[in-house]
Protein backbone atom coordinates (compact mmCIF):
# COMPACT_ATOMS: atom_id res chain seq x y z
CA UNK A 1 0.00 0.00 0.00
CA UNK A 2 1.21 3.44 -1.42
CA UNK A 3 0.66 6.14 1.49
CA UNK A 4 -0.03 9.45 0.80
CA UNK A 5 1.85 12.80 1.04
CA UNK A 6 -1.09 14.64 2.39
CA UNK A 7 -1.97 15.43 5.48
CA UNK A 8 -6.11 15.27 4.27
CA UNK A 9 -8.95 13.27 6.68
CA UNK A 10 -10.04 10.20 4.83
CA UNK A 11 -12.86 7.48 5.77
CA UNK A 12 -10.67 4.35 4.64
CA UNK A 13 -7.81 5.51 6.65
CA UNK A 14 -5.31 2.44 8.10
CA UNK A 15 -2.74 2.96 10.89
CA UNK A 16 -0.16 3.59 7.87
CA UNK A 17 -1.96 6.51 6.96
CA UNK A 18 -2.39 7.98 10.13
CA UNK A 19 -1.98 11.57 10.36
CA UNK A 20 0.49 13.01 12.22
CA UNK A 21 -1.95 15.08 14.49
CA UNK A 22 -3.49 12.02 15.80
CA UNK A 23 -2.17 10.44 19.64
CA UNK A 24 -1.72 7.19 20.43
CA UNK A 25 -1.07 4.12 19.00
CA UNK A 26 -2.18 4.79 15.26
CA UNK A 27 -0.21 7.68 15.18
CA UNK A 28 2.93 5.22 16.35
CA UNK A 29 2.24 2.32 14.08
CA UNK A 30 2.15 4.70 11.42
CA UNK A 31 5.55 6.46 12.80
CA UNK A 32 7.45 2.56 12.68
CA UNK A 33 6.24 1.95 9.41
CA UNK A 34 7.63 5.17 8.00
CA UNK A 35 10.85 4.14 10.01
CA UNK A 36 10.95 0.27 8.47
CA UNK A 37 10.05 2.06 4.77
CA UNK A 38 12.98 4.91 5.39
CA UNK A 39 10.32 7.22 5.02
CA UNK A 40 9.83 10.95 6.26
CA UNK A 41 8.01 10.80 10.10
CA UNK A 42 6.04 13.95 9.14
CA UNK A 43 4.66 13.45 5.66
CA UNK A 44 6.03 10.30 4.62
CA UNK A 45 7.76 11.16 1.41
CA UNK A 46 10.51 8.36 0.34
CA UNK A 47 13.04 11.04 1.35
CA UNK A 48 15.22 9.63 4.18
CA UNK A 49 18.66 8.84 2.43
CA UNK A 50 20.45 10.36 -0.25
CA UNK A 51 22.98 7.79 -0.83
CA UNK A 52 22.99 3.68 1.08
CA UNK A 53 24.98 5.34 3.37
CA UNK A 54 24.25 9.28 3.68
CA UNK A 55 21.03 10.69 4.67
CA UNK A 56 19.54 13.85 3.27
CA UNK A 57 19.92 16.84 5.99
CA UNK A 58 16.25 17.64 5.52
CA UNK A 59 13.19 16.39 4.21
CA UNK A 60 12.59 17.37 0.50
CA UNK A 61 8.61 17.78 0.87
CA UNK A 62 8.01 19.13 3.83
CA UNK A 63 11.72 20.37 5.27
CA UNK A 64 11.90 18.47 8.34
CA UNK A 65 15.62 17.99 9.77
CA UNK A 66 16.38 14.65 10.55
CA UNK A 67 19.62 15.45 12.99
CA UNK A 68 18.20 17.79 15.50
CA UNK A 69 21.38 17.92 17.35
CA UNK A 70 25.00 16.36 17.09
CA UNK A 71 25.01 12.68 18.30
CA UNK A 72 20.82 12.89 17.48
CA UNK A 73 21.92 9.02 15.64
CA UNK A 74 23.45 7.76 19.01
CA UNK A 75 20.37 5.69 19.63
CA UNK A 76 20.22 4.07 15.73
CA UNK A 77 23.87 3.13 16.91
CA UNK A 78 22.22 1.42 19.86
CA UNK A 79 19.48 -0.36 18.22
CA UNK A 80 22.14 -1.44 15.49
CA UNK A 81 24.51 -3.07 18.21
CA UNK A 82 21.65 -4.81 20.20
CA UNK A 83 20.46 -6.45 17.30
CA UNK A 84 23.70 -7.83 16.27
CA UNK A 85 24.44 -8.77 19.47
CA UNK A 86 21.11 -10.45 19.75
CA UNK A 87 20.83 -12.46 16.32
CA UNK A 88 25.04 -13.84 17.07
CA UNK A 89 24.06 -15.07 20.52
CA UNK A 90 20.66 -16.62 19.50
CA UNK A 91 22.63 -17.98 16.67
CA UNK A 92 25.33 -19.31 17.86
CA UNK A 93 23.54 -21.20 20.53
CA UNK A 94 21.32 -22.38 17.85
CA UNK A 95 24.22 -23.99 15.68
CA UNK A 96 25.75 -25.04 18.55
CA UNK A 97 22.62 -27.42 19.61
CA UNK A 98 21.91 -28.43 16.15
CA UNK A 99 25.32 -28.96 14.31
CA UNK A 100 28.35 -28.71 17.07
CA UNK A 101 31.19 -26.89 14.28
CA UNK A 102 34.39 -26.52 15.99
CA UNK A 103 35.05 -23.15 17.68
CA UNK A 104 37.42 -21.96 14.83
CA UNK A 105 34.92 -22.26 12.68
CA UNK A 106 31.88 -20.44 15.05
CA UNK A 107 34.28 -17.81 15.27
CA UNK A 108 34.76 -17.37 11.58
CA UNK A 109 30.89 -17.65 11.23
CA UNK A 110 30.12 -14.95 13.63
CA UNK A 111 32.99 -12.80 13.14
CA UNK A 112 31.83 -12.25 9.64
CA UNK A 113 28.50 -11.86 10.44
CA UNK A 114 28.76 -9.34 13.10
CA UNK A 115 30.97 -7.34 10.67
CA UNK A 116 28.59 -7.33 7.95
CA UNK A 117 25.33 -7.30 9.14
CA UNK A 118 25.38 -4.31 10.58
CA UNK A 119 26.55 -2.22 7.49
CA UNK A 120 23.35 -3.30 5.66
CA UNK A 121 21.30 -3.09 8.75
CA UNK A 122 22.67 0.66 9.34
CA UNK A 123 19.97 2.08 7.01
CA UNK A 124 17.09 0.30 9.17
CA UNK A 125 18.38 1.17 12.86
CA UNK A 126 18.93 4.81 11.09
CA UNK A 127 14.91 5.15 9.94
CA UNK A 128 13.75 3.28 13.14
CA UNK A 129 15.80 5.97 15.13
Amino acid sequence: MRERNEHSPRTDETWRDAPMQQRGLPRALALLWRGVCWRCPRCGARSLFRTWLAMDERCTVCSLRFEREQGYFLGAMYINDGVSVVLALLGSFALEDWTRPSLTQQLVLWIGLCTVFPVLFFRHARGLW
